[in-house]
């Protein structure tokens, strides 16, 4: 008797959670990738603001390889050992906020602080690319 009143009340209960999960993730899924591509914080919109900071071709794919292999295009990648920061792994990465207040979330900051790091340590994102290649860091 106990058995038949349980399977009663959890059949129901079954049901509508697996309803509320499809409807949530239904939800979830058309609502989330319009705003990742509108604000940019998705990779490829993180890429695709790089692309128009960096017209020349070199450069650009010198500063994607970094950045892929560093971070893989994710604006909130952290190091847990280190505290590096970013799509460019700053450290400390409040050094950032030399190039905008809004530097934890907001790709273009965080490419604008790279590209003016990546110049004046390197000359150019080519350079740090070379370094990068001889060492496995920049």
């Amino acid at each position: 008797m106990t058995v038949s009143f349980i399977r009663r009340i959890a059949a129901p209960k079954k049901a509508l959670t697996t309803a509320a999960l499809v409807a949530a993730t239904a939800g979830v899924a058309l609502g989330s990738a319009p705003a990742h591509a509108a604000t940019g914080t998705s990779a490829a919109g993180a890429k695709a603001i790089a692309r128009q900071m960096i017209q020349d071709d070199a450069q650009f794919n010198a500063f994607s390889n970094i950045i892929q292999r560093e971070s893989n295009w994710n604006v909130s990648a952290t190091n847990a050992s280190s505290g590096a920061y970013g799509l460019v792994q700053a450290l400390p990465a409040s050094k950032m906020a030399s190039a905008g207040a809004d530097w934890k979330n907001n790709p273009k900051t965080q490419i604008k602080w790279g590209l003016d790091y990546m110049e004046s340590r390197y000359g150019s994102p080519v350079g740090a690319w070379k370094f990068w290649q001889a060492n496995g860091w920049y």
